[in-house]
């Protein structure tokens, strides 16, 4: 089945927002179409609405997996193992707080996966009108500062209505080239927990000399911070300035030469969170 595309989601607890944004999943368009679940230790309901969410899966003609874990092995760890067990050519990442909004996502992304394209994002918006960006692609300035493309901004802005190469992309959703990761080792447990592992990532693979798309014309929604925030194992301010170190050691002499946003651009930009609660539907577009 060279068609296949294998989407690879992780969870920890969470299930009230596993069970909103995962199902929106199966009303995409391709098929063949697997759907990789790897649980890190959920004890909060999350495996057994799983095994409710198996006959739904079926009846979508989507094939589901779920790989068990006793506790949070961490997010690199996680992800290697559902890229281990992933069959189709093209792979998936996708946070379980991410839901549809094009159901013809996985084609577009796909169509960009050509020549020396490794992994290509979509356009990830907010899921409450008007849809404003939250993530279109990633930055990094020559000091090593992160700047999330777009975000905050209308997401008709002409700035971030256009496909190009960007330095990063945030693996909350992205498709990727099954055997480039196989290639460079797949996601570095150094970053365990989580935090940076992404960018990582992206960097040891345009490294070895691939690139990476950013596709406007696929969109997603984003809850934003939901999957791991307010989990008591995963202090994210420490973890953010930990790994962002270690990112900056290991990549510095790549990104001090690249053309990046100036620092003065990547001052983080505070948005309300948006709640599961809060969002009534979550209306896909064809």
């Amino acid at each position: 089945m060279s068609d296949l595309i294998s989407i690879v989601t992780l969870t920890h607890n969470k299930v009230d927002v596993t069970r909103r944004c995962l199902p929106t999943l199966l009303r995409s368009h391709h098929r063949p179409l697997e759907l990789i679940v790897v649980d890190n230790g959920s004890n909060d309901g999350t495996r057994e609405w799983l095994q409710e969410f198996a006959a739904d899966a079926t009846a979508a003609d989507v094939e589901l997996r779920v790989v068990l874990n006793e506790g949070n092995i961490g997010c690199s760890t996680a992800r290697n193992q559902g890229a281990a067990a992933a069959r189709g050519k093209n792979l998936v990442y996708i946070d379980n707080d991410v839901a549809l909004r094009n159901r013809n996502w996985l084609a577009i992304l796909a169509a960009d996966l050509v020549d020396d394209i490794a992994i290509v994002g979509p356009r990830i918006v907010y899921p409450i009108e008007p849809y404003r960006i939250q993530c279109a692609g990633v930055g990094i300035s020559r000091t090593g500062r992160v700047q999330f493309r777009g975000r905050g901004e209308p997401r008709n802005d002409p700035r971030f209505d256009s496909a190009r190469d960007v330095q990063c992309l945030i693996s909350a959703c992205w498709m990727m080239k099954g055997d480039v990761l196989r290639d460079v080792g797949g996601f570095d447990e150094a970053f365990n927990p989580v935090e940076y592992e992404d960018f990582d990532l992206c960097y040891r693979i345009r490294s070895a000399g691939h690139r990476i798309r950013y596709q406007p014309a696929a969109e997603m929604y984003h809850f934003e911070s939901v999957t791991t925030g307010g989990t008591p194992s995963l202090p994210n301010r420490y973890l953010i300035i930990k790994h962002g170190l270690l990112f900056k050691e290991r990549w510095k002499h790549m990104f001090e030469q690249e053309d990046g946003p100036p620092d003065a651009t990547t001052r983080w930009k505070k948005i309300p969170a948006v709640s599961i609660d809060a969002v009534a539907d979550l209306p896909d577009i064809e």
